[in-house]
């Protein structure tokens, strides 16, 4: 089973971002891909959650051997694929734990009721929010509004643990953490793969990788996977940066 990209090119609008796009992430296994700011990552992200701005013109993305190139976001989601922002929004007046209650119960194919929120829930992601480094009064909180930075990916790997994905997109995880902050997202993202979720980490910088050492890392550039390989490429990247690649087509 596996989440994989064929030849996959993607625009926005008139301009190509994505050129033949080939990945594959398997269950059980983390998968970190890197590269400059403007490569594509985020861009790759939102494709394959079917972000209807990002269109896709060449290519497939296959879910545990389904086709879902043309399936809508809410589709992807129910079949098991997950996505944490790497600038998630504010949404005035909805409390954190009213969303997590909608996720849960969406999960179950209840019918939601915003006046009811499971107490079973509420326990559970009261110690969650307690293992994610943050206080259970956290989850009264207007999601992501006046949220810091370190909060916000906090908040994100909440919702995904909610969710329970069978594969998981992490966009910039370590980003706005502090070491602390990301030793525990690092632990959470182990304890995902130990459960058998696939998990790409996308990022520019890899601290997280301090935390969770990779089974694969590709390198991003101009829109394509320009090197692939081990945890060597990372010490690379940190020595020399994406200089060498600059110039790859």
């Amino acid at each position: 089973m596996s989440l994989e990209t064929i030849d996959l090119s993607v625009t926005i609008g008139d301009k190509q971002i994505l050129n033949n796009m080939t990945i594959k992430l398997e269950r059980g296994e983390v998968l970190i891909l890197m590269g400059p700011n403007g490569s594509g990552k985020t861009t790759l992200a939102f494709a394959l959650l079917g972000h209807p701005k990002y269109q896709i013109n060449k290519g497939k993305i296959i879910l545990d051997n389904n086709d879902i190139t043309d399936y809508p976001t809410y589709q992807r989601a129910l079949m098991g694929l997950g996505l944490a922002f790497q600038n998630p929004v504010e949404i005035p007046g909805l409390r954190l734990s009213m969303l997590l209650n909608a996720i849960q119960m969406k999960k179950s194919g209840s019918s939601f009721d915003i006046s009811s929120i499971d107490p079973k829930l509420i326990i559970w992601a009261r110690n969650k929010t307690r293992e994610l480094g943050l206080q259970p009064s956290f989850l009264e909180r207007e999601v992501n509004v006046g949220f810091s930075g370190g909060e916000k990916k906090r908040s994100e790997m909440l919702q995904i643990l909610t969710m329970d994905p069978k594969y998981i997109i992490l966009d910039e995880p370590d980003s706005g953490l502090d070491v602390d902050g990301i030793k525990l997202i690092g632990e959470t993202i182990d304890s995902l793969r130990s459960a058998g979720k696939g998990i790409l980490i996308i990022t520019h910088h890899a601290e997280i990788t301090k935390f969770v050492s990779p089974d694969k890392v590709m390198i991003m550039s101009k829109g394509k996977i320009v090197d692939e390989g081990g945890i060597e490429l990372i010490k690379k990247i940190e020595e020399y940066g994406y200089k060498d690649y600059e110039g790859v087509q």
